[in-house]
């Protein structure tokens, strides 16, 4: 069997052709940042703030003035929504359906897979997803990378490469979970995913006593990485008090959990819908298949208003940093901006929050605040534009008519330049 690496290459090489290598220099000689200028008639900051009539200077990846006389222009995007490329916070871009049309997870290494992972990594950029947070999967490693040197197009990917499954509260002592987050740090994670819950198709139960997460999330914070937690119920507060950088998904968490949450400054990453919507659509792909069972199904048909119920509340609750992330898994690769119309239709989040929860509060719970997540002088060129304003009609995130990531266009209208 091929190797995962050599498989991902043979995907990157097809990839490409639908986009086009840039020209390289000529040896020996260091070729000068391409300077671009897009016109701006509606910017949003990403941090909560409307600029008008502007226009924004890209040098090579990054942005180097936010000016209304800066010269000539290159993309007029006057008449769209300008913002900064959106981060998905949980994310699972290798998971795809088999050749059988079935759910296949995320771990495959053959040449199918690979094929399939590069397709979702290009839909989620041509979506308007510039970075991603996978968690995770050891082939999200190869992908990661080679999307980092430009060989792949696809959004910047984050990966926890494989989990810590919390399998009962009296399986793996603290100094064996220590162990496992050191081998992640090894086998180059840039963050750790920890599972202290069943999935909630089987009720949510935990699975991590407060001792193991003490250890995991310490060892996560000794290693220099985030610990984000995967829990339901009575495990979000475990998981705060154990100091874990971010809950994953949250449901049926109390006021008083979430209260502490921002108390410790725990970012909240909930769904409002896409994953179960998601399910529910593909169910005749996922039933059958491991983990989904007719039980499960209805269980998740009940979660959904649970979903609603939760990202409501949390939206409530003062200080606390509630994030965007989709948990988009095989299906739901390019339709991540869905988990949008969830939280402001269903759940009553406020648009502009919507919007800054995947921008510059995604980045900072990322740690990457100085890099992505804002359009401004000094950042990562990621910009994306939108076919109407989000701010009116949230359904607006579906037509995105611009994208740039790290200075490179992947995505433009005729029109604009």
């Amino acid at each position: 069997m091929r190797s995962p690496k050599t498989l991902l290459f043979l995907a990157c090489s097809a990839a490409w052709l639908a986009v086009g290598a840039a020209p390289r220099p000529v040896a020996g000689q260091a070729a000068p940042p391409r300077r671009i200028v897009i016109a701006a008639g509606v910017l949003l900051d990403g941090k909560g703030h409307v600029l008008r009539n502007t226009r924004i200077v890209v040098e090579g990846a990054r942005i180097v003035a936010i000016d209304p006389k800066a010269g000539p222009v290159d993309y007029d995007l006057r008449g769209l929504t300008v913002l900064p490329g959106w981060i998905d916070a949980h994310a699972h871009v290798t998971w795809s359906f088999g050749a059988d049309g079935k759910n296949a997870g995320a771990d495959r290494t053959t040449q199918e897979a690979a094929y399939a992972s590069a397709a979702n990594a290009w839909a989620t950029l041509q979506a308007g997803f510039t970075t991603i947070q996978s968690l995770g999967s050891p082939a999200d490693i190869p992908q990661r990378d080679a999307i980092a040197r430009g060989a792949l197009p696809g959004p910047r990917i984050l990966t926890a490469v494989e989990p810590l499954q919390g399998r009962g509260l009296q399986t793996g002592t603290p100094d064996e979970l220590r162990a496992f987050i050191r081998k992640q740090k090894q086998a180059g994670a840039d963050v750790i995913k920890i599972f202290a819950s069943q999935s909630i198709r089987q009720g949510g139960g935990m699975t991590l006593s407060q001792a193991q997460l003490d250890a995991a999330c310490d060892e996560a914070r000794k290693q220099g990485l985030r610990a984000v937690v995967h829990a339901y119920k009575e495990a979000v507060r475990v998981a705060t008090l154990a100091g874990c950088t971010q809950i994953e998904h949250g449901t049926m968490a109390t006021d008083d959990d979430l209260k502490l949450m921002a108390e410790k400054a725990t970012y909240l990453d909930p769904q409002a819908g896409l994953v179960i919507e998601n399910y529910l659509l593909h169910k005749d792909r996922y039933l059958g298949t491991t983990g989904y069972t007719e039980e499960g199904f209805a269980a998740m048909q009940k979660v959904l208003a649970l979903n609603h119920d939760l990202v409501q509340r949390a939206s409530r609750i003062r200080g606390l940093k509630v994030v965007f992330g989709t948990d988009a898994v095989a299906g739901a690769h390019g339709r991540n901006a869905e988990e949008f119309i969830d939280r402001v239709r269903d759940a009553g989040v406020d648009p502009m929050t919507a919007m800054v929860s995947a921008n510059s509060l995604a980045a900072e719970a990322m740690g990457l605040a100085d890099q992505i997540g804002s359009i401004a002088p000094g950042l990562q060129a990621d910009i994306i534009a939108l076919t109407g304003d989000p701010l009116k009609d949230i359904t607006a995130v579906r037509h995105v008519a611009f994208v740039m990531k790290a200075g490179t266009v992947y995505k433009a209208p005729a029109a604009s330049h």
